[in-house]
C-alpha cells in the first residue's frame, strides 16, 4: 500500500500529540519514584559504596526485599533517565549507577532529604487529586488542602504531632541548604544589622545559620506556641511564642523565609505592616528580608520557569501565590513601605530587601 506523504504527517503529528499528552500524565510517576527511592535509602546505599553501586549492591544495603531486584532495576532507570542518578556499565557489562548533583542532596549530614519527604508526603500530595473540584468552589474557602482534609494545613500542624514534626524537620532541612548559599552569594544584606527577628520561622534552621555566621547579630524566632514548645535548646537564638498578624518583636531587621507566599495579599501586607512597626526607618538600618519567590526573575531557562510556574500551583493547596515583581511591589507599597531591591541569586528563589 502506498504511504500518502501527507497522511503520513498528519499522523506523525496525531503521535506525538499522543506522546505530549502522556508525558504529562505520567509526570507523577517522576515524583513517585523519587519518593519511593527516599523510603528505600537508595541514594544512601549507593553512597555506601562509594558512589556508585550495581543493583546487587543497592539491594544488599537499601531496604526491600531481594526477590524486588527486577522491579529496582525498572525503578532505576527512570531515575537514571530523569537525571536523578547516573547510570553506567562495569566491565561485564552490569548496570552501575551513581551520584548525581542531584543525588548528592539525599545524603550526608546535611542532607534535603526532610523537606523532601514533606513535600512528597501523601498528606500534601492527595489534595491535588481534588483539583478540579476545587475550581468549580468559591474562594476562599475551603483550601485544596481543607477540601481534602477537613482541615487546614495550619489546623493539622497544630493537632498532629507527627506531621508537626514533618514539616518543622522539613522547613529546618531547607534552610540548612538555602541559607549557607545565600550567606555567601549575599552575605551582605546581613551586615551593620544589630538585631534580626526571624518572623514564622519554626525551629529556627534559617535564624541560627544567621547567628553562626554573624555573632554579633542577636538573632531571635518568632513562631506559634506549639512550634516553640518544640524549639531546640542550647543554640544562640532566642524563641518567642507569638503571633505575627498580631505583632512582631522589635529588631533593627525581619527576616521572612518561604513565608509570604502562603498567605493572601491582604495578610501579606497585614503581616508587612506589623514588620514595619517592628523595625527603625531607613536611615537607622531597618529593613525586612524576605526570601521567595519571585516569578520571572532568576535564571530564564524552561527548568527554572517551569519549577517557578508548578510551585505557584502547589502552593494553591493553602491559597497561597507565588508573586512577580509586579505583584510583589503592589504589596510591599500597600503595606507603607516606600522601596525594595531584588537579588535573585537562589536559583528559583530570591532575597527581597524592602525598605521603610
Amino acid at each position: 500500500m502506498a504511504l500518502n506523504p501527507e497522511q503520513h504527517i498528519l499522523d506523525q503529528g496525531l503521535l506525538d500529540a499522543q506522546l505530549e499528552l502522556w508525558h504529562n500524565t505520567f509526570g507523577y510517576i517522576k515524583s513517585m519514584a523519587l519518593k519511593s527511592a527516599l523510603d528505600l535509602g537508595v541514594a544512601d546505599a549507593i553512597h555506601h559504596h562509594g558512589g556508585a553501586a550495581t543493583l546487587t549492591q543497592i539491594v544488599a544495603t537499601a531496604k526491600l526485599h531481594p526477590s524486588k531486584i527486577s522491579c529496582l532495576r525498572r525503578l532505576m532507570r527512570v531515575l537514571a533517565v530523569s537525571s536523578v542518578f547516573g547510570t553506567k556499565h562495569s566491565a561485564d557489562a552490569e548496570a552501575v549507577y551513581t551520584l548525581t548533583p542531584a543525588s548528592r542532596l539525599l545524603v550526608g549530614s546535611a542532607n534535603m532529604v526532610p523537606v523532601m519527604n514533606m513535600l512528597l508526603h501523601p498528606i500534601l500530595v492527595s489534595p491535588f487529586s481534588d483539583l478540579g473540584e476545587w475550581f468549580q468552589q468559591e474562594l476562599p474557602d475551603p483550601d485544596l488542602f481543607k477540601l481534602k482534609h477537613g482541615n487546614t494545613f495550619w489546623e493539622m500542624a497544630d493537632h498532629d504531632p507527627s506531621y508537626n514534626t514533618l514539616v518543622n524537620d522539613g522547613m529546618v532541612s531547607d534552610s540548612r541548604f538555602l541559607m549557607d548559599i545565600a550567606i555567601r552569594e549575599c552575605g551582605g544584606v546581613f551586615q551593620g544589622i544589630g538585631s534580626l527577628v526571624d518572623v514564622a520561622g519554626g525551629h529556627g534552621g534559617a535564624a541560627q545559620a544567621i547567628a553562626k555566621a554573624f555573632p554579633d547579630v542577636k538573632c531571635s524566632v518568632l513562631d506559634l506556641e506549639h512550634v516553640v514548645a518544640k524549639a531546640p535548646s542550647g543554640t544562640d537564638v532566642e524563641y518567642i511564642a507569638g503571633d505575627m498578624f498580631e505583632s512582631v518583636p522589635p529588631a533593627d531587621a525581619v527576616f521572612l523565609k518561604w513565608i509570604m507566599h502562603d498567605w493572601s495579599d491582604e495578610d501579606c501586607i497585614k503581616i508587612l505592616k506589623n514588620c514595619k512597626k517592628a523595625i527603625p526607618p531607613k536611615d537607622a538600618g531597618g529593613k525586612v528580608i524576605i526570601v521567595d519567590m519571585v516569578v520571572g526573575a532568576g535564571p530564564q531557562d524552561l527548568k527554572h520557569k517551569e519549577t517557578q510556574l508548578m510551585f505557584d500551583l502547589f502552593i494553591m493547596f493553602v491559597n497561597g501565590v507565588e508573586r512577580d515583581e509586579q505583584e510583589w511591589k503592589k504589596i510591599i507599597f500597600e503595606a507603607g513601605f516606600t522601596d525594595y531591591k531584588i537579588t535573585p541569586v537562589l536559583g528559583v528563589r530570591s532575597i527581597i530587601e524592602v525598605y521603610p
